[in-house]
């Protein structure tokens, strides 16, 4: 009965979500962790830059992690992933999603919440290096909603992976979209909109007919950004199609791998559905553990160290 009573407990001012999730992300001193940069080119001419941590000696595991939306490997929440793995023996391959790492991506389409074919080209050019035994996978938001996707919609997925992490996942993204656009999550809103319109209006300017400045100037929330680009450009009839194909929940079935899931019960980002207890507490394989407090990516246990970058060392470890 894979459910974890979590001994996780947030102190003070973190015992408040929103809190948690904003110093989390703003105020967090960025963990120094020296890193090399590799540029994968993709099958279909496009690319992504996976940001490398290599631990001291010479390992045969490697981790590779995904941020959420509109992140990227320097967020301070990868880093402090990145520095925990490499400082315990692990290479780490910190996977920019397209777009992301700072150069604009080469084609129309981007990333979203449920393509996982970047994911899967990275997984087979670190096999075909030979060098690592053992292929850990850890999602952050997006990127753990991927994470679960990759390992739930593949009956092959490689030997090498063996253990999975996702953490402040939106395992149902009609749920998750719900709550973004509720008032107390304003914020938060805002800020996605404003980073996606950006991009948009540069992509504009390279595919311009194809995309319009008009609709373009409608967009107020993270649904009518979706029914304007990320479904349409990435073959879905509208956001709520996209949503409901793109949406992990209805893979763990599937999954074999032993996977853990961290969700804390006060991410405001994250519906009802996003905490999958029933299934989990049936499952032999998927561990859920909802702490109370812990926001969205906000696990805070000292500015050197959050909870959930021990947990997930840990729990690799098993």
């Amino acid at each position: 009965m894979p459910i974890i009573s979590s001994p996780y407990s947030a102190k003070g001012l973190f015992k408040n979500g929103h809190f948690s999730t904003i110093y989390s992300a703003k105020l967090r001193p960025i963990p120094k962790i020296i890193q090399e940069r590799e540029r994968l080119e993709l099958s279909d001419g496009d690319f992504v830059d996976i940001d490398w941590s290599f631990s001291e000696q010479k390992s045969t595991n490697v981790a590779i992690l995904l941020h959420g939306l509109e992140g990227n490997a320097q967020r301070v929440y990868m880093r402090g992933q990145a520095k925990m793995l490499a400082e315990n023996g692990w290479d780490v391959a910190a996977m920019n999603h397209r777009g992301c790492s700072g150069e604009e991506n080469r084609s129309y389409l981007s990333y979203n919440s449920g393509r996982t074919e970047d994911l899967a080209e990275l997984i087979t050019h670190l096999i075909e290096k030979d060098t690592y035994h053992q292929i850990a996978l850890i999602g952050f938001s997006l990127g753990g909603n991927l994470v679960l996707k990759y390992l739930g919609e593949r009956d092959n997925v490689p030997e090498q992976i063996t253990r999975a992490v996702s953490i402040s996942a939106p395992l149902h993204l009609r749920g998750s979209l719900e709550q973004l656009i509720k008032f107390e999550n304003f914020v938060y809103n805002l800020t996605f909109i404003n980073d996606l319109k950006a991009k948009y209006k540069r992509k504009m300017k390279r595919f311009p007919e194809t995309m319009s400045p008009s609709e373009y100037k409608k967009v107020r929330t993270l649904l009518d950004f979706d029914n304007l680009y990320t479904a349409p450009a990435h073959g879905f009839k509208d956001a709520y199609d996209y949503y409901e194909k793109s949406s992990s929940l209805q893979f763990l079935p599937n999954i074999q791998q032993n996977v853990l899931i961290l969700n804390a019960q006060n991410d405001s980002f994250l519906s009802e559905d996003c905490y999958p207890r029933a299934f989990a507490s049936n499952s032999k394989n998927i561990y859920l553990e909802s702490p109370k407090h812990g926001g969205h990516v906000g696990f805070h246990i000292s500015n050197k160290m959050y909870y959930s970058e021990k947990r997930t060392l840990d729990f690799l470890h098993g």
